[in-house]
């Protein structure tokens, strides 16, 4: 006799099966024709997609998804048989696949809400049993394991089989049952079953931790974590550091039946899609109107490009007065150079790297934040408070098992790691993150778990000088940084707090004019500086639309200027090396990409080689450039920039 819940089940199905004849029988035909019966083959799922095809069957699997999607699978199932029997797919190699998944999308759907999209530090209990999306960003992976799914069990009493499934959310295997399923017989009351042989089935099974990114976060707000379980295809699809987003059903996650213990419950995910979103940059957006913006920007400034490109540096961390050479630094090493592969196969990283070294009160930890903003995906941290396993990874050790946890490297994994302080750090810490910082991988042989992570981060630090700056002393003394260290970074600036009237004059009047009215007509606020949003939307814009090449005269100008540094190398030993020509490409790369051109041109090879001056403490062209501290927007930068091309190419001639 058949249950009234069986009829409705039928018709779920059935509709189910109409949708993916409709919207997705190509991916139908491609399953049917791979070789292989064993694997679990997804079929993603727009949210949307079903709502339009039928919004009460869309929101029944909505509010009850753990009951509908295996109806959803059933009916993937079904189709098969359905595609099987069309008269034009007779006659190719095809077999039926028992293990077809279907993988709800959200994106896009009308989903995204704060109700039905929360961030995981928002979870409650009204969102359990409901299709949820989480957010965040992976901080632990577990290791892959086999878990019992299946087993076929049968009533000795009325000989009923039935199929019974674990609990996932305990992590404990299949239990007999207890009492009898049947519905045929409303007497049978059997409580002894024996399992049938060769029913069992067994699925992979991984679980891992995603924490809630911290710029979504307030100050002070600690950012939350939730557990999510992955099973067949979903499995190793993820590592510690990548940004996700998950759908799936919110369940709770209870310990083992222990006496005189209170059984506490935590928030569980079991996911049923899940979608990485490193590549994607989701978070900036930019429109067709910004790049039209953007070259008109360019066109307006074609006569004097300098100006232009002082433009765009106004609005780097504007409440700091001046400063344009630290500016012009961080832009350059937020925007970065091409990595390109060598004669040998070796990848030649892209990103580079900055220190800041300075006084107390020079504004470096202001830079810092404001670099922060503008990355799409950044860490900040203090040197004080990071251990070597805080920035690499750590290997910790949960219910048995020894999983590895994202440090702050890996966290900003294609972003930028900001650390300030860095001369507190203990040496042996600051050793770690050579490999980090030079090769962008991390190698890790901890616990027995022996791997290698990525870090295509760039490294933007800032630490104090010990005690007073000597500059007849080299940089690793004054800085206590080891050479090795010193010569990953592409741009060293020293920020000396050197006492100079006129400056300090200066730098009084802009603040004050910030506080409260401008004191004078030529200490107006500018209108034009660029917002945050614009500076950002025209970094990633460059970053991802201009590889520049270097032209032959770029090549010779910082060839030339390489062997200069080479010859008068007595006093910057630590600086001095292979990785300063890399670096000096790396910068005109980047300044190109600035000035919004595919091409290094000679005043790219110039601005990077005085950006190198500027971070040296005895110049090996002289006069060339000041303080870093006291160095200011000049009101005619191209008629500037000329005299010193002049000036630099007459040694650079000298050389040859």
């Amino acid at each position: 006799m058949m249950q009234p819940g069986d009829c409705d089940d039928r018709d779920d199905i059935d509709a189910f099966a109409r949708f993916l004849i409709t919207h997705h029988s190509p991916q139908l035909r491609s399953i049917l024709l791979s070789p292989d019966p064993n694997l679990h083959y997804p079929i993603v799922v727009e949210f949307a997609e079903l709502l339009e095809f039928d919004p009460p069957l869309a929101h029944l699997l909505f509010s009850h998804p753990s009951d509908h999607l295996p109806h959803f699978d059933e009916a993937a199932r079904r189709c098969q048989d359905v595609i099987l029997q069309e008269p034009d797919f007779s006659g190719h190699k095809s077999s039926k696949k028992y293990h077809v998944h279907i993988r709800i999308s959200t994106a896009g759907s009308p989903l995204e809400s704060p109700e039905t999209f929360p961030s995981i530090g928002r979870v409650r209990v009204r969102h359990r049993g409901i299709l949820l999306t989480l957010k965040g960003t992976v901080i632990r992976s577990g290791a892959i394991k086999m878990i019992e799914w299946e087993q076929i069990y049968e009533c000795r009493k009325c000989k009923h089989r039935f199929k019974v499934h674990p609990e996932l959310e305990s992590g404990k295997s299949i239990k007999p049952p207890t009492s009898c399923p049947s519905r045929r017989s409303k007497s049978c009351e059997g409580t002894y079953f024996i399992p049938i042989e060769d029913s069992k089935v067994c699925q992979d099974f991984q679980e891992i931790k995603i924490q809630e990114s911290t710029q979504l976060l307030g100050v002070g707000c600690i950012p939350r974590s939730i557990s999510v379980i992955l099973m067949n295809d979903l499995v190793d699809m993820v590592k510690a550091g990548d940004d996700v987003i998950v759908t799936g059903i919110l369940s709770a996650k209870w310990s083992s039946d222990l006496k005189d213990v209170r059984c506490d419950l935590d928030p569980i995910l079991l996911a049923d899609f899940v979608r990485r979103t490193n590549d994607l940059k989701s978070e900036i957006d930019i429109p067709d109107e910004a790049i039209k913006n953007f070259e008109q920007f360019w066109s307006h400034y074609k006569a004097t490009p300098l100006r232009g490109r002082n433009a765009i540096l106004q609005g780097i961390c504007p409440q700091v007065f001046g400063l344009f050479t630290v500016k012009l630094a961080v832009t350059l090493t937020l925007i970065g150079g091409v990595q390109h592969v060598d004669a040998s196969g070796t990848k030649v990283r892209g990103e580079s790297h900055l220190l800041l070294v300075g006084d107390p009160g020079t504004g470096k930890s202001q830079f810092l934040k404001f670099a922060a903003k503008l990355s799409n995906r950044s860490v900040i941290t203090t040197g004080l408070g990071s251990t070597s396993a805080g920035l690499t990874v750590t290997a910790v050790k949960d219910g048995g098992e020894w999983m590895l946890e994202a440090g702050a490297l890996v966290l900003a994994d294609g972003g930028l790691c900001c650390i300030d302080e860095f001369d507190s750090m203990r040496e042996h810490d600051r050793a770690t993150i050579h490999e980090a910082m030079e090769q962008q991988t991390i190698s890790v042989a901890k616990a027995g778990l022996v791997t290698t992570l990525s870090t295509r981060t760039t490294v933007f630090g800032a630490t104090n000088p010990k005690g007073q700056y000597d500059p007849i002393q080299p940089l690793s003394v004054n800085t206590t940084l080891s050479g090795p260290l010193l010569s990953r970074f592409d741009i060293v600036l020293v920020l000396l707090d050197t006492k100079n009237p006129e400056w300090d004059a200066i730098v009084s009047s802009h603040i004050l004019g910030i506080k409260g009215e401008p004191r004078s007509e030529s200490d107006e606020p500018e209108t034009n500086i660029w917002s945050l949003m614009m500076l950002r939307r025209y970094i990633y814009y460059v970053k991802e639309h201009f590889k520049p090449v270097l032209t032959k005269e770029s090549e010779r100008i910082i060839s030339s200027y390489y062997q200069l540094q080479r010859r008068s190398a007595t006093h910057n030993a630590a600086r001095t090396t292979v990785r300063m020509l890399e670096s000096l490409i790396r910068l005109a790369h980047a300044h190109a990409r600035l000035m919004f051109r595919n091409e290094v041109t000679r005043l790219d090879a110039i601005a990077a080689i005085l950006c190198v001056e500027s971070s040296m403490t005895t110049s090996a062209i002289v006069d060339t450039v000041g303080n870093a501290l006291h160095s200011n927007f000049t009101d005619n930068p191209d008629e500037e920039y000329a005299k010193q091309e002049e000036l630099i190419l007459e040694k650079l001639i000298a050389v040859e």
